[in-house]
């Protein structure tokens, strides 16, 4: 029966949002996910994945980025080759950050975002980030190996509201049994 549950193979994490209105900066959004090893699931991230970075095996890169949200479609898509992860690696989990060009902004300030996250042509979970309003980042994923080596998704929305350049280093604690 084991050979009938497949997991989560290769995952994609896509951001949108409108761009911000004429004579206001930019509104710039950046898709991060952090890799942890299985001895150390909620210990310090294997490796960051963020704009200008990939994994160094390459199977979570930034396929899509954008300073300002004027892309067709969606702005940001991260790729995350799951089935390819060295099995070393047990857990990764995925943010938002919204730059902070002027300082304090937050999700409220963000005009019509939206996330889908999905497998294939399936959606796992898509949001309009209407809960976390305060934020100035926010995890927005969480996919966890089991002892078989099938990943599983974990969905939902964890609000950060300091600042975010704390963010990735607090990432690992999030969801932590």
């Amino acid at each position: 029966m084991s050979d009938l549950i497949k997991g989560i193979h290769k995952v994609e994490v896509a951001l949108k949002w409108d761009p911000s209105p004429a004579g206001q900066p930019p509104t710039d959004l950046d898709l991060v996910s952090a890799t942890y090893l299985r001895d150390a699931p909620y210990g310090d991230p294997a490796y960051v994945v963020h704009f200008d970075s990939r994994s160094p095996d390459g199977t979570i890169h930034l396929n899509r980025d954008s300073k300002d949200g004027k892309g067709l479609g969606w702005d940001e898509v991260m790729i995350f080759e799951l089935d390819r992860l060295d099995a070393r690696y047990a857990r990764v989990v995925v943010g938002v950050i919204l730059q902070q060009r002027p300082a304090g902004r937050t999700f409220v300030t963000v005009a019509n975002p939206g996330l889908r996250i999905r497998e294939g042509h399936t959606d796992l979970a898509v949001d309009d980030f209407g809960t976390v309003l305060g934020a100035t980042a926010v995890t927005v994923a969480e996919f966890i190996r089991d002892e078989a080596g099938n990943w599983d998704f974990q969905p939902g929305l964890h609000a950060f509201e300091d600042d975010p350049a704390a963010f990735i280093p607090s990432m690992g604690a999030i969801g932590r049994p």
